[in-house]
C-alpha cells in the first residue's frame, strides 16, 4: 500500500538502486485503461467535429471559436463542482464515473440532433460538462496513488494510455466515414458504445477510494474549493498556467490552418490529430521521468517553447513539399502536450493537501481552461477580422510575453502544506 504525502518533493528523485518508483500503481493503470477507451470514443467525434461545423454547417472561424471556447469554459466551471463533490464525501471514483457516463450519453444527443445547431450545441455541452466533472477527481486519484517523487512518471503513463485512445479514435472515425460514405451517424453510434465500455471498466477495475484519515490531535474542518489559493506557491502555479493558457491557440485552429495551407482533401482531415497524438504517446513517459529528476518547472516551460515553434512553422512561407510543414507542426504539438499536460498536475499535486486535492486541481484546471477559452475566442475573432497570418503573429507575440511571465512566476521548489493529512489509497496491483 502506497503512502502519499504533500511535502516539498517536486525535484528530488529516488536514489538509484533504491527500488522506489519502479512500479506504476494499479490505480494508475486502471484509470489509464478507462481513459484509453473513453478517448477512442471522444476522439472519434472530435476528429470530425471542426470539419462538420465549419465546412458542413458553414460556421465562420469566429463562430467556431466562440462555440469551442464557450463549451470549454462551461466544462472548466463544472470542474470546480466535481472537485468540491469529490473532496466532500462523494468520492473521487463516484464523481469521475458520473462524468464519464455523461460524456458517453452525449453521443446519443449528437445522433438525435441531426443537423440542428441547437441540438448539436446541447450534446457538445453535455460532453464537455462530463469531461469537466471527471478530470479533477481522476487526477486527484493519480496523485494519491503513489509517492510525490514519482508523480511525473505516473502521469506520463496515464497520459500515454490516454493518448493511445486519442490515436485510435480518429483512425476509427476515418474508417467508419470511408466505409459508410461519410455517414456521421455511424460515428456517433459506435462512439456511444465505446464510451459505455469505458464506464463499465471504471466501475469494475478502479478501486474505490477511502476518505483520508484526519490527524487525531486536530479537529476536522471542511475545506472550501478555493482554499488552495491560500498557498503562495499554488497561486504562482495557477497564475503561470493561466497566463500561458491565454496565449494557447486551440488544436482545432491548428488543424484548420494546416488543412488550408496544404489544401488537404476533406476526407483526410480526421487524420491530422494522429501525428500529434503519436508524438505525445512516445514522449509522455520519458517527459514525466525527466520532470521527476530535474523538476517540473523547466519541462513545462520548454513545452510552451515547442508551441511557439508550431506558430512559427505555420507562419513560414508556403512552398515545397507539404511534409516540410506537416511533420514539424504535428511533432511540436505532440511535444507541447507531452511536456505540459501531466507535468502541470504533477507540479501542483504535492502542494495541495490530500483532503482538498481534487478541489485544488479543479481550480488550477479551471483557471487554465478559462484562459484558453479567451484565447480561442480571441484568435477566432482576429482570424475573421484580419486573416490567419495576423492572428498567428498576435498569438506568437502573446506567447513570448507569457513565457517570460511564466519563467518569473513558477516556483522552483513549491512549498509544502503544513496541515495536510497523510492519505492512503486502496492497494492495487503494480506493473
Amino acid at each position: 500500500m502506497y503512502l502519499a504525502t504533500t511535502g516539498r518533493r517536486d525535484t528530488p528523485a529516488p536514489p538509484r538502486g533504491s527500488g522506489a518508483g519502479r512500479h506504476v500503481p494499479g490505480t494508475v493503470l486502471a484509470l489509464g485503461t478507462v481513459s484509453l477507451v473513453t478517448d477512442i470514443s471522444s476522439e472519434m467525434v472530435t476528429a470530425v467535429l471542426p470539419l462538420y461545423l465549419v465546412l458542413g454547417l458553414g460556421l465562420s472561424p469566429l463562430q467556431f471559436g466562440f462555440l469551442d471556447g464557450l463549451f470549454n469554459g462551461a466544462a472548466a466551471l463544472v470542474r470546480l463542482l466535481g472537485g468540491y463533490a469529490a473532496d466532500h464525501g462523494r468520492g473521487h471514483k463516484r464523481v469521475a464515473g458520473l462524468g464519464y457516463a455523461l460524456s458517453a450519453l452525449s453521443r446519443i444527443g449528437l445522433l438525435l440532433a441531426g443537423g440542428a445547431t441547437a441540438g448539436i450545441a446541447a450534446a457538445l455541452a453535455t460532453d464537455r460538462v462530463g469531461k469537466g466533472i471527471r478530470t479533477a477527481p481522476r487526477d486527484a486519484l493519480i496523485t494519491l496513488s503513489g509517492p510525490p517523487e514519482t508523480l511525473g512518471r505516473s502521469f506520463g503513463v496515464h497520459r500515454a494510455m490516454d493518448t493511445t485512445g486519442a490515436l485510435l479514435g480518429p483512425l476509427a472515425a476515418f474508417a467508419l466515414l470511408w466505409a459508410t460514405a461519410d455517414a456521421y451517424d455511424a460515428v456517433f453510434v459506435v462512439s456511444f458504445c465505446v464510451g459505455l465500455l469505458g464506464v463499465l471498466l471504471l466501475v469494475l477495475y478502479v478501486p474505490a477510494d477511502r476518505p483520508a484519515p484526519r490527524p487525531v490531535t486536530r479537529a476536522p474542518r471542511r475545506r472550501k474549493v478555493f482554499e488552495a489559493l491560500r498557498d503562495p506557491a499554488f497561486r504562482r502555479i495557477l497564475a503561470a498556467a493561466a497566463l500561458l493558457g491565454a496565449a494557447t491557440v486551440g488544436d482545432s485552429f491548428v488543424y484548420l490552418l494546416l488543412q488550408q495551407r496544404l489544401a488537404l482533401p476533406v476526407g483526410w482531415f480526421p487524420l491530422l490529430p494522429l501525428g500529434a497524438a503519436a508524438c505525445y504517446l512516445l514522449l509522455a513517459v520519458p517527459a514525466g521521468r525527466v520532470a521527476d529528476r530535474v523538476g517540473r518547472r523547466l519541462p513545462f516551460l520548454c513545452g510552451h517553447l515547442a508551441l511557439l515553434g508550431v506558430y512559427a512553422a505555420l507562419l513560414a512561407p508556403a512552398g515545397g513539399p507539404g511534409t516540410l510543414l506537416l511533420v514539424p507542426v504535428l511533432a511540436l504539438l505532440g511535444v507541447f502536450y507531452a511536456t505540459t499536460d501531466g507535468v502541470l498536475m504533477a507540479l501542483a499535486g504535492p502542494v495541495l493537501p490530500a483532503d482538498g486535492r481534487a478541489g485544488g486541481l479543479a481550480v488550477l484546471q479551471t483557471g487554465q481552461a478559462l484562459a484558453r477559452m479567451l484565447a480561442a475566442a480571441g484568435f477566432g475573432a482576429a482570424w475573421t477580422l484580419w486573416g490567419p497570418d495576423t492572428a498567428l503573429w498576435a498569438a506568437l507575440s502573446a506567447l513570448l510575453l507569457a513565457l517570460a511571465g511564466g519563467w518569473a512566476l513558477l516556483p522552483r521548489t513549491p512549498s509544502s502544506t503544513p496541515d495536510a493529512p497523510e492519505a492512503t489509497i486502496p492497494e492495487g496491483r503494480t506493473a
